[in-house]
């Protein structure tokens, strides 16, 4: 009786353990299918969860992507928008500055009793895009009535184009070593007709010409607030229009000096023309200057010519009015810009530009440091490589 029991008793045992196999295992087959597969679709296909998954993530990665390329061209238009406006700022802090020492300056005066600026002058300056100086002497009245025929404007023009453009023109000269002399009386008289001279607190020289650079400048900072100041000599053909497109493109910047760079070499022979007394300055025999614009014309900005003004008792004059202005630059933060154009040769060089439509700024003969002859050459100049009359009235 006792075996039977037992034996019976092990049947129920696994018929139990059967049947809770079998519904452990149902179970994990539920739970192992929910995680691999998704509910059929009409089509009766299947889906993988991880498949679903990768395509998923090609989609972010592509998303993200397009999504950094769009930045990084937001973030170049950025790059952009940031540098000019540090470039804008520059300019503003560096003008700020040199009105404070200007100001802080009001009370000397120059060396050549030219004005300093005062806080009343600066107030009554009228304001310019650019002023340009050219540099004439007394007996260049034909060389002046030469340019007058051709690039500069005259008479009500003149007026018009300061007015319209913001563009002064005038001659500058100083005055005799003999107060009111026939020397100082004729251009009194050439300026009442012609209403186009700048005089300066100068006494006229060939070997005076550093002296009357920083004359002018601090002249003329004295009387126009301008973003540009201009230097060019009476015997250069000048295209404005060109020239006030040119200084457009720097008028962001805080520090410029425009011209045709150059490095010649210092003459320390006596007998030689632009012959250099203080050659010893610059090194051994045979060196060559800093780097620094010809001076048949080049341009400065504000705070140039500002820093001039101010410091003209001490800036050291060389024997050639261009190194002299150079080396008023060296040391400090000043872009040197070189520009070709503003040192074209006179025809048939301007005029083969000029057809290819790269008009010049300015041209000259570098063999006379001026156009040869300029009296009788500079209207052929003006007819081969000028630019147009009305080209200076749609340049800016």
């Amino acid at each position: 009786m006792r075996g039977r029991g037992n034996v019976g008793s092990e049947k129920r045992v696994s018929t139990r353990w059967i049947l809770i196999l079998c519904i452990s295992s149902f179970g994990l087959g539920m739970l192992f299918t929910n995680r691999l597969w998704v509910t059929p679709e009409p089509g009766g296909h299947f889906i993988s969860r991880r498949r679903q998954e990768q395509e998923l993530q090609i989609i972010s990665e592509d998303c993200t992507t397009k999504r950094k390329l769009g930045q990084d061209k937001d973030i170049m238009g950025e790059v952009t928008k940031t540098h000019e406006a540090i470039q804008s700022l520059d300019k503003t802090i560096a003008t700020l500055q040199m009105e404070l020492a200007a100001s802080r300056s009001s009370q000397q005066i120059g060396v050549d009793g030219s004005p300093s600026i005062t806080t009343a002058t600066q107030q009554q300056r009228q304001k310019a895009f650019f002023v340009m100086g050219i540099n004439t002497a007394f007996s260049s009245r034909k060389r002046r009535d030469s340019v007058r025929a051709t690039w500069m404007p005259q008479g009500e023009k003149l007026q018009q184009l300061e007015r319209e453009k913001g563009i002064v023109i005038r001659f500058m000269i100083g005055h005799s070593a003999t107060s009111n002399s026939i020397l100082d009386r004729a251009i009194d008289s050439e300026e009442a007709q012609h209403n186009d001279f700048l005089r300066l607190e100068h006494v006229e020289g060939y070997h005076e010409l550093s002296a009357k650079t920083k004359t002018f400048f601090s002249t003329a900072v004295a009387k126009w607030d301008a973003d540009f100041y201009i230097k060019v000599d009476d015997d250069v053909h000048v295209n404005l229009g060109m020239l006030a497109a040119t200084l457009a493109k720097h008028r962001s910047k805080p520090r410029v000096y425009i011209g045709c760079m150059k490095s010649g070499p210092v003459l320390s022979q006596k007998s030689v023309k632009y012959h250099e007394p203080e050659y010893w300055k610059f090194g051994e025999e045979g060196n060559k200057y800093f780097r620094h614009a010809t001076g048949q014309i080049y341009a400065i900005s504000k705070d140039l010519a500002t820093y001039i003004s101010i410091n003209q008792p001490i800036l050291h004059k060389y024997a050639n009015e261009d190194v002299s202005l150079g080396s008023w630059f060296i040391g400090l933060e000043v872009e040197h810009i070189d520009d070709r154009s503003m040192c074209c040769g006179t025809p048939p060089d301007c005029e083969w530009k000029a057809q290819a439509g790269n008009v010049c700024i300015a041209s000259f003969d570098w063999s006379c440091s001026g156009i040869c002859k300029s009296v009788e050459r500079i209207k052929e100049v003006h007819e081969k490589c000028g630019e147009g009359d009305g080209a200076v009235w749609g340049a800016i």
